[in-house]
Parts: structure tokens; C-alpha cells; sequence
């Protein structure tokens, strides 16, 4: 494998590792610099997770817009050196408001997925694009085998050692980007930069135009806000209704994440040869509506982790929708594809986390009226569902 997909796999890998590092210490990190509650807590993870997700939908197209214009290499370097300097600033944060700051830089700078998934667009075939696009998604799974499981027992060590562990992954990464990353953009496929195209709604409407692309948006749009119960609400639900400490968190994290990785690193290129990329959006939303079903009402934490696996083989949603829209846009439009979903997963993530933790706190309240911690599973069933319902439509009208 050639170092520069070396690099770029690795990229997401250690994104994803940033990201798992700090999640098992979040519920902790802000009761030490709030105070209050678990279910406060909640809503302030929830609020944190929204500003990142609105400057990442804000300034997404206009990066990947830009990487269309000056090439993948600056704009993916320049990210992850800016995003070193924000674990930084939040491994010293001694307040929320320091936090929220650090969390606005880093949404900013949010634009190693977009511009990955361009890179990976750039040297595949057609007829390859859903595999590769898997092995980015494996790549983010083996960083949530790593990451969650290294930060919950950083977390022993205390609530500031995970943010400067991903500081120093995030450091080394842009070293060796800065040696073995090489540009993929030629002056054939550059395309100007243009304003009106790289805001997020002028964007939207340029990707909108091309046939079958919108409904897809808006499937990809669904499932996004449905999956992202599980960074939303896991870390609360689990210490909530199976009472597991940081440690247990990590580890159920990376049992996911091993899933993950194998279900899209290995398992998605046989199930798009076998049943094609349509059929495997279906399949895989499927496993993600019967996983929630179960989360729901589960009381057993030893039952939960052995649901893990299965509820990973929903992870082939993502990839096979890449690759059908990929497939579907001029390669001078593939860095701005990968801004707009990078944008629309942006915007998924400004309304899950505050949708999902108040439904978590208003079912976990002493004064509730029904005490149900997986609530926010059934509202992601329902919007799974609805994606279902709208990816069979989609796919009945282009047949």
C-alpha cells in the first residue's frame, strides 16, 4: 500500500482516536469544571458536540470546495496542525467557556474527513469506490478500538491526559503528512473557487441539481441524526442503566469499533459484490432499526456488549452511500461532494446531540413520569425507519 494512503488511512484513524480519547472522560470532565448533575452534564456534552457540529457544517464545503482548487495536501495538513493546537487549548481549559472555544477551533478545522474522502475518490475506479470508501470507515473503526480504550485509562490518570494524548497523535500525524502526503489534484480536475458554490447552501444546491443526489442527501442526512445516538448518549446511558465506569465505557467502545473496522474494512466489499450497493443501504439500515429496537429497553450490560458486534454490521450505510454519490459527480466535484456530506453529517450532529440528551435527561429526572434511559434509541429507530422508507423510494424512481 502506497504511503500516501497510508497516511491518509491513518489520518482518520488518529482523528477517530482524538475523538474516542476524550469521550469516556466527557461525563467526568464536566461535573469536575461545573459541577451539578450527570443529567447536567448531559446537556452540556450535548451543547459542546452542537457548536463543533455548526462551525464543521459552516466551513466543510468551504474547505473541501478549496481542496478542489488548491489541492488535498495543504488543506488536510493545515487541519490536523490546527487541530494539535486544539487538544491543546482544551487539555488546559479550566472552564466551559474554554471548552466551548476549543471546540468552535476544532469545527473549523474539522475538514480531515472531507478531504480523505476526496483523496480516496481521487485514485479510485468507479467500480471501487464503496470498498475504498470502507477502508476509510475501517480506518475510523481501528481508531475507536484504540482510542476509547487508551482514554479510559488515561482517565484514571486523570481528565486533562487524553486531550494531551491526542494533541501528541494529532502532532506526529502532520509530521508525516508533512513528509509522504503528495497532491492528487492535477491542474485537469482543478476547479476554481467560488463562493457562491463553497457556502454550505450554495453548495447544497449545486449537488442538489444533480439527478438523484438530493433524495440521497436527505437518506444520508437520517441515518446520520439516527446514528449518532451512539457518541450522543452512549457514555451516559451506559453509567445510567448499567452503572459501568470509565474503564467498562472504554472497552465497550472499542468492541464497537473492531466491529466496525471489520464490517467495512473486510465485510462491505463482498456484501457490494454480492448484493450490490443499493441493497447493501438497505440491509445495513435494517441491522441499525433491530440494534435500536433491543437498546431501547435493555437492562442487562452484559447483553449489550455482546450486541455490539451485530449492531455494527450496520456500518455499511455509510461507504455504500459514498460510493453511490461518488459515482455520481465530475471528479473536479468530488472534494466538493465530500464537503457537502461532511456538512450534512456537520448538520445531523447540531441536532442529534441536543435532541438525543434531553430525551436521556428528561427519562432519567427523579421527577419523571417514566424512567426509560434508551429512549433516545426508539426516537433513532423512528428516524431510521424514515431514511428506510426514503432510500426505497429513491431507489424504486431510478429503476
Amino acid at each position: 500500500m502506497r504511503l500516501p494512503l497510508v497516511f491518509v488511512l491513518l489520518t482518520v484513524m488518529i482523528d477517530a482516536m482524538g475523538i474516542g480519547l476524550i469521550m469516556p472522560i466527557m461525563p467526568s470532565l464536566i461535573v469536575e469544571v461545573q459541577g451539578g448533575s450527570l443529567a447536567d452534564a448531559a446537556i452540556w456534552g450535548g451543547v459542546l458536540s452542537t457548536v463543533f457540529a455548526v462551525m464543521q457544517f459552516l466551513f466543510s464545503p468551504v474547505l473541501g470546495s478549496l481542496s478542489d482548487a488548491i489541492g488535498r495536501r495543504p488543506v488536510l495538513l493545515v487541519s490536523l496542525f490546527v487541530m494539535a493546537l486544539d487538544y491543546l487549548v482544551m487539555a488546559l481549559a479550566g472552564s466551559l467557556w474554554l471548552l466551548l472555544a476549543g471546540r468552535l477551533i476544532g469545527g473549523i478545522t474539522a475538514a480531515t474527513h472531507s478531504t480523505a474522502g476526496a483523496y480516496i475518490a481521487d485514485i479510485s475506479k468507479p467500480h471501487e469506490k464503496a470498498a475504498n470508501f470502507g477502508l476509510l470507515g475501517a480506518g475510523f473503526g481501528a481508531g475507536f478500538v484504540l482510542g476509547p480504550l487508551i482514554g479510559g485509562l488515561l482517565g484514571e490518570m486523570g481528565t486533562r491526559a487524553p486531550f494531551y494524548a491526542a494533541a501528541a497523535l494529532s502532532a506526529l500525524n502532520f509530521a508525516l503528512g508533512w513528509f509522504v502526503m503528495r497532491e492528487t489534484v492535477t491542474d485537469k480536475t482543478r476547479r476554481a473557487f467560488d463562493w457562491r458554490r463553497a457556502n454550505p447552501f450554495g453548495a447544497f444546491r449545486a449537488m442538489a441539481r444533480i439527478p438523484g443526489i438530493a433524495n440521497l442527501l436527505w437518506v444520508y442526512f437520517l441515518y446520520s441524526v439516527a446514528i449518532y445516538v451512539y457518541p450522543s448518549i452512549w457514555s451516559y446511558f451506559t453509567a445510567e442503566r448499567f452503572g459501568w465506569d470509565t474503564k467498562v465505557i472504554g472497552v465497550s467502545l472499542a468492541i464497537y469499533g473492531v466491529s466496525m473496522a471489520l464490517v467495512q474494512g473486510w465485510l462491505l466489499r463482498h456484501c457490494v459484490r454480492w448484493f450490490g450497493e443499493r441493497r447493501t443501504v438497505l440491509w445495513g439500515q435494517i441491522f441499525d432499526f433491530v440494534a435500536f429496537g433491543i437498546l431501547a429497553f435493555i437492562t442487562s450490560g452484559s447483553l449489550a456488549l455482546a450486541l455490539i458486534p451485530v449492531s455494527a454490521l450496520g456500518a455499511v450505510v455509510q461507504p455504500a452511500l459514498q460510493g453511490i454519490m461518488s459515482r455520481a459527480v465530475d471528479d473536479n466535484q468530488q472534494g466538493e461532494l465530500q464537503g457537502v456530506m461532511t456538512a450534512v453529517h456537520a448538520l445531523s450532529m447540531i441536532i442529534s446531540p441536543m435532541m438525543m440528551t434531553l430525551t436521556f435527561a428528561h427519562f432519567t429526572r427523579a421527577e419523571t413520569a417514566i424512567y426509560l434511559p434508551g429512549a433516545p434509541f426508539l426516537l433513532a429507530l423512528v428516524l431510521m425507519l424514515g431514511g428506510c422508507l426514503l432510500f426505497l423510494r429513491a431507489s424504486r424512481s431510478h429503476t
